[in-house]
């Protein structure tokens, strides 16, 4: 599943909401450009203008919100959106601009932790937390470069937590996630993560990433999960999910069919590898919506 949501990048330190978004479209007639470069400069800048009208994270909505878009497009879709209606209640959108997995995965963690207040899943994720932080020591990174992200991540965990005051409102978290110095930071965190489980595991990782991207584990961490604004992949997922414990669900909406003409649904689960028994983890609830090139949230019913 090849994930082109985005085409921005900036380095670790620059977590400023920059990343570009993948819709394309005609906004107004194109200039004369002297080269392809310009042309491509000037798409990816319209490009990330468009990205910028949509928050990081959008209002809860109904799917037949989803279905409106598709009204003059494929009947195959139309059909796929009806089944997604009899399984899921709603969906939130997320802004594409290349961290689409990363915010999509952080609101719907923390919305579930401030609706179960689940004090032993925050207790195990905090020490997996910790055992990112001492892979990412021991693999050379000074504590510097990653732990403010790490920081403002646990901020937000103790945020949702019923302690001796009151947790944030569903609303306040909303409004967390539409603060660039709260959500890059922790879309940050994430990467750094990704990054730690994919390096830590390098014999494990290197076949996918080379039939992905033809290149090193080194290099593929630096170049396309480091940096903000990079697209995100069944590695990313791999990665993250077995990293933080947490199992995860994709569900695909896509023009593909079945051999026998009947339309469904497509969905992979992706359980942390030290609980891969699904036995375990019978309904992951992180529930994502996979469209070519984007991620959005889902909620079943």
């Amino acid at each position: 599943m090849s994930n082109k949501e985005g085409e921005g990048k900036s380095s670790a330190n620059e977590v400023e909401s920059s990343g570009k978004a993948s819709a394309t479209g005609d906004y107004y007639e194109w200039p004369t450009f002297t080269d392809d470069d310009d042309i491509l400069d000037q798409r990816t800048r319209i490009n990330a203008m468009e990205a910028e009208k949509m928050p990081f994270v959008g209002e809860k909505a109904s799917l037949s919100y989803l279905a409106e878009e598709y009204q003059s497009g494929s009947p195959i879709l139309l059909q796929k959106i009806k089944i997604l209606e009899e399984k899921y209640a709603a969906m939130r959108r997320t802004r594409g601009d290349g961290n689409c997995f990363f915010r999509a995965f952080m609101f719907s963690y923390l919305e579930h932790i401030l609706e179960t207040q689940d004090r032993a899943e925050v207790d195990r994720i905090k020490s997996n937390i910790e055992e990112c932080r001492k892979t990412l020591q021991s693999l050379g990174y000074v504590d510097f470069t990653f732990e403010d992200f790490f920081s403002l991540f646990l901020e937000q965990l103790d945020g949702v937590l019923q302690g001796d005051e009151t947790p944030i409102s569903p609303q306040e978290l909303l409004h967390r996630s539409h603060d660039p110095s709260v959500s890059d930071y922790v879309v940050m965190f994430f990467r750094f993560v990704t990054s730690a489980e994919i390096r830590k595991r390098k014999d494990f990782f290197e076949p996918f990433i080379m039939g992905l991207a033809n290149t090193t584990v080194e290099q593929f961490c630096k170049s396309s999960v480091e940096p903000m604004g990079e697209e995100s992949d069944h590695v990313h997922i791999i990665a993250v999910s077995d990293a933080l414990g947490v199992p995860i669900r994709v569900v695909y909406l896509d023009r593909s069919s079945c051999d026998n003409g009947n339309v469904s649904i497509n969905h992979h689960d992706f359980f942390p590898i030290a609980s891969s028994s699904s036995s375990e983890h019978p309904c992951p609830f992180i529930n994502l919506l996979y469209r070519p090139g984007h991620y959005d949230i889902l909620y079943p019913k």
